[in-house]
């Protein structure tokens, strides 16, 4: 099928844009994005429904089967969620949740400790996105229930720790791609006096609006800072909460039996993804390394394996505790995946449309708004907005990384050399900031299902936060592109920050 070519056009932002809006204002996701993709199929074909729909069908085809095979990247995410929603669904009927909710009412004695548990926990867990986001979720939700904090709350903490984490460090599929991109830009550009590691390393301290969404996320789980909507769920939260566990009482399992499934996902995806990238640098014919491993590692696949080690490792700590009998195991399966049903539907749309906002090259349009007649030092600043903005209407980090990486290493080059790495580290920032705002993020999506949050309650209450560091990471690099001081950058990021909590956390106690 011919495409109509709307690269250099702005009506190549109108499906995202619709579904973005109508998700905001109707609440309803799948028919929000239904819109999108319909519209969107409609003005690639040239109006013509036939054509329009047969584009629709083979895009849908096209996330399961393709190239006369599955389509293991996107399969691969489909069967760990349902792994994992069958194991939550385990570990709960097998009475392991509870346990660790009485194990940690012991050691943790207030709600400041259970969302500093779930931070900790969305820090440490930095190996993926994905995994960061429903691993955490499954381990820390009954914890938050029981101290009645809100899932909106619960899904805030998960998606503000995962992507920042993975972006900064280089041991995780995001480092890896992040670091394979930045290697082949210096060979591209002749670059000597950095390697792909270094000069990654040296972005992290640039990298205002991920290191700063972090600090943002302990102070709100300190101090309780409740902005905008999040506020109206931390007050309903209680009696939400006091159903949630009373929905929970009966069987009371043994902690170690929720443990061992969480470390053996935890050591089983790891070493898979360790494998599976040994495996690539073997085939072309390349040195081992760990970090080689993670740039050539395949995420899907090992999370499917980590996925089902785990599982397997439940079942037989719940066999081992004679507490279930066989008709519930069959109930826990079933629920478990029924569980994930609505998750797995979101993510087929919002793929869809990501599928239609890359052919009608949404990304090719934004990317050109930048042009000579700016002033260099505004570089850094207008290339983070960019890319928020392109990754909050395609719904994807790693695409936003694809396309804008490149075009900012080539402007910083002939612009001004010395400005390579914060406008990489710009762009960066820019794309986890349009991530964290996006409803059709996929990492957006699954912090939701992880904290069992209606979506939109999820988008609406993290949106403010998202801002609030946005608006201080754009005045950092304001300052970081004039005077080309990555100290200068963060110290104003950090001020602007912090008088910006002062200021709304003065209007809402006011």
């Amino acid at each position: 099928m011919d495409f109509v070519d709307f690269s250099h056009s702005f009506w190549s932002v109108i499906p995202p844009l619709l579904a973005l809006s109508l998700a905001m204002i109707t609440r309803k996701v799948l028919l929000s994005l239904s819109a999108g993709i319909i519209i969107g199929a409609l003005m690639l074909s040239g109006g013509n429904v036939l054509n329009a729909a047969r584009y629709v069908f083979s895009s849908v085809l096209s996330l399961v089967y393709t190239d006369g095979g599955l389509n293991a990247d996107y399969t691969n995410i489909i069967i760990f969620l349902l792994l994992l929603g069958i194991l939550t669904s385990l570990l709960t009927i097998s009475g392991s949740n509870r346990a660790f909710v009485n194990w940690a009412q012991k050691h943790i004695k207030q709600k400041r400790g259970a969302k500093l548990l779930t931070v900790f926990l969305g820090v440490f867990i930095f190996i993926d996105d994905y995994f960061n986001s429903l691993a955490v979720g499954a381990i820390a939700r009954p914890v938050t229930d029981k101290y009645k904090i809100s899932r909106a709350k619960l899904a805030y903490l998960l998606d503000s720790t995962a992507a920042p984490m993975c972006v900064i460090m280089p041991i995780s599929s995001w480092g890896a791609y992040i670091i394979t991109l930045v290697g082949g830009l210096l060979a591209t550009h002749a670059i000597t006096e950095y390697s792909p590691i270094g000069a990654f390393v040296a972005m992290i301290g640039m990298n205002f609006y991920a290191i700063f969404a972090l600090v943002l996320v302990f102070i709100v789980a300190i101090f309780s800072f409740d902005i905008g909507p999040m506020a109206h769920f931390e007050r309903n939260a209680e009696n939400a909460a006091a159903i949630e566990e009373d929905a929970q009482d009966g069987k009371l399992g043994r902690v170690r039996d929720l443990v061992f499934p969480i470390l053996a996902l935890i050591a089983a995806t790891v070493s898979m993804m360790i494998y599976t990238g040994a495996q690539a640098l073997a085939a072309d014919q390349l040195p081992f390394s760990v970090l080689g491993a993670f740039e050539n590692t395949t995420v899907g696949t090992s999370l499917v394996v980590g996925g089902g080690v785990s599982l397997i490792i439940a079942t037989l700590c719940a066999l081992s505790s004679k507490q279930i009998s066989l008709k519930e195991y069959a109930i826990a399966y079933g629920l478990g995946a029924k569980s994930m049903i609505g998750a797995i539907l979101v993510l087929f749309f919002a793929w869809t449309i990501n599928t239609i906002v890359s052919d009608m090259q949404t990304g090719k349009y934004l990317s050109s708004l930048i042009g000579d007649s700016v002033s260099i030092g505004f570089l850094p600043v207008l290339l983070f907005i960019l890319s928020a903005v392109m990754a909050f209407s395609t719904g994807t980090s790693w695409g936003t990384f694809g396309i804008m990486l490149p075009i900012a290493a080539s402007i910083a080059v002939h612009a001004e050399p010395s400005l390579l790495l914060p406008c990489l580290s710009a762009v960066m920032a820019g794309a986890v900031c349009g991530d964290h705002c996006s409803p059709i993020s996929d990492t957006t999506i699954l912090s939701s299902t992880g904290a069992s949050c209606n979506h939109i309650d999820h988008v609406t209450t993290q949106l403010p936060y998202a801002l609030l560091v946005a608006a201080a990471s754009a005045a950092g690099y304001v300052v970081l592109g004039f005077t080309l001081s990555g100290g200068l950058g963060f110290l104003t990021t950090a001020v602007v920050m912090i008088g910006l909590i002062l200021l709304l956390k003065k209007r809402t106690t006011g």
